[in-house]
């Protein structure tokens, strides 16, 4: 696959990466800040452990009634996430969605996060 096809499928290549033990409050307020929906929780050096998405935050907290300067992502996240390779196709990356029941997939290549895909990267498909 050629380089401009790979650029089609991994369009946010600078991600929001947070450790697993930061708090809800922080998170929002960075998802906030950046204009994002989701947070690729990640260890070490991009080692993708989980994902906390805006619909965690009210499902997994708020409803929950959960104290969100006290809870941390690791509290609250998705574990071992799906994810995909920057060489998957829009295909293979919709397929994946729609059986997983997601609108946020993690890109990663060699072991690493290298990007996320949004649903919304397709709105051709809406």
């Amino acid at each position: 696959m050629s380089d401009n096809a790979e650029a089609q499928i991994v369009r946010h290549q600078d991600p929001l990466m947070l450790p697993p033990r930061t708090s809800v409050m922080e998170a929002a307020q960075q998802m906030h800040a950046r204009h994002v929906r989701a947070v690729l929780v990640t260890e070490g050096d991009a080692d993708l452990v989980g994902i906390f998405t805006e619909r965690d935050a009210i499902s997994r907290v708020l409803a929950a009634g959960r104290d969100p300067v006290a809870t941390t992502l690791a509290d609250v996240m998705t574990n071992n996430p799906e994810t995909i390779t920057p060489q998957q196709t829009a295909t293979e990356v919709l397929r994946l969605m729609k059986e997983a029941h997601v609108r946020h997939l993690p890109v990663v290549h060699d072991g690493k996060t290298v990007g996320i895909v949004v649903r919304n990267d397709f709105p051709e498909l809406h």
